[in-house]
């Protein structure tokens, strides 16, 4: 096996890690809120304390790896994230428990910028949205394996057994990581002459040594009044409000709002996910497909904006149609199509960001979980207020038609960054 399909196969476990973790509090959501005496506005805080940090330090976290290499980043945030996975089956209430989440969100920010960091120095362009796609497929079945984990794990134990087990799980991973893994990369791969350790040296070198409003290689002073990068951070952030729903909330909906038991729920949960993983390998390969055969434009653009367009569809109609079958069927639509269209944006940033992807994607990601903060708390103060579990689901709806308006004004063909 080729060294970068290696290399592809780690990061597919690791987005499979990061996702366990993830998810594994939403899933043991209605337990952790009963046993802590935890209200829905609260739980809203502690779903988002999580995605506060972790949307706050994705530049950061995309810089430090452009800068100092993925070996050592990746090694060092997967082990600070899986210790303090393991710390939330220690958490006595609400403050610590959102103290604990606020920590676990700082090393999970840097997962998916280093990721996408690792891919633009090991794969040619032709081949970033498909390394894309099963990255982000593998983050989705991770998201459909964690009912299947926790549930049993919290039936036979109890829910903090389960926090112990998965942040055992991503210690390994880091280990062998930092073994395995070398910041050499390949001659060519997305458009840089070099991309060697000595070209991440070269880089650090020429960055300490310009303005302070440089960061990972990328001008911010310049960036920041480049249309492309905020019609790029806007179309996720309405993107990520609605992504973020299924990451924090929908357990917990599913089970206290259309009325799904435990056992029910391990599947109502898994099947969505799932719908999301196939999203995202047929993304990845359709996004590339059409970039070879109609540019670069079509390929990214189209089926983004489609997409997220067609899942604002199915969002509403969950809302809407009443039952537990139907809001079942809609929703695991929408988590389907909507993903059709990451692995389209996530090569947007390396279209736009060449060798500095890490640092864009990483504002990119920033500005998508700035939006899951808003859904987090917006959610639960809906439901608190209105005892209505539906209401926000039109409201997530608008969101992704906004995203889709944003995804077709975007231009691939004018990079921000330089190569």
């Amino acid at each position: 096996m080729k060294r970068k399909n290696v290399i592809l196969t780690m990061l597919v476990i690791l987005g499979m890690v990061t996702f366990l973790d993830r998810i594994n509090i939403s899933v043991a959501g209605s337990s952790i809120m009963h046993d802590l005496q935890l209200s829905p506005s609260e739980w809203g805080w502690v779903q988002s304390a999580f995605i506060l940090s972790y949307g706050l330090m994705q530049i950061p976290m995309g810089a430090l790896g452009d800068r100092f290499g993925h070996r050592k980043i990746l090694s060092l945030i997967v082990l600070w994230w899986s210790l303090f996975t393991a710390f939330t089956g220690l958490a006595g209430g609400l403050a610590s428990l959102l103290v604990i989440r606020f920590m676990f969100g700082i090393g999970e920010a840097g997962s998916s910028p280093c990721s996408t960091g690792v891919i633009s120095r090991w794969f040619e362009k032709h081949e970033v949205g498909k390394a894309q796609g099963y990255v982000w497929a593998a983050s989705r079945m991770g998201g459909a394996l964690t009912p299947f984990v926790v549930i049993p794990v919290m039936v036979t134990v109890g829910w903090r057994s389960a926090f112990y087990l998965l942040g055992a799980l991503g210690i390994v991973w880091a280990i062998v990581w930092w073994l395995f893994y070398r910041d050499t990369g390949v001659a060519g791969a997305c458009d840089t002459s070099d991309t060697s350790s000595t070209s991440v040296t070269s880089v650090t070198s020429s960055t300490s040594s310009t303005s302070s409003t440089t960061a990972g290689g990328l001008r911010w002073s310049a960036v920041l009044c480049n249309g492309q990068f905020w019609l790029l951070c806007g179309m996720y952030f309405f993107y990520a409000f609605g992504s973020w729903f299924f990451f924090s909330w929908f357990p917990t909906f599913m089970e206290l709002g259309r009325g799904f038991d435990k056992t029910e729920l391990t599947y109502a949960v898994a099947v969505p996910f799932i719908m999301s993983m196939m999203g995202n390998i047929a993304g990845g390969h359709l996004t590339d497909k059409l970039t070879h055969r109609y540019g670069i434009k079509i390929g990214r653009k189209a089926l983004g904006s489609s997409s997220l367009a067609i899942s604002a569809v199915c969002m509403f109609l969950a809302a809407f149609i009443p039952g537990k079958m139907a809001v079942f069927v809609f929703l695991s639509l929408c988590f389907g199509i909507f993903d059709l269209m990451l692995p389209s944006a996530w090569a947007l940033c390396i279209d736009l960001g060449k060798q500095q992807a890490g640092t864009l994607s990483g504002a990119m990601n920033t500005a998508g979980n700035i939006g899951g903060f808003c859904c987090g708390i917006l959610f639960g103060e809906l439901v608190q207020q209105s005892g209505n579990y539906n209401l926000p689901l039109y409201m997530i709806a608008a969101m992704l038609i906004i995203s889709a308006v944003l995804f077709a004004f975007i231009n691939p063909e004018k990079p921000i960054a330089k190569s």
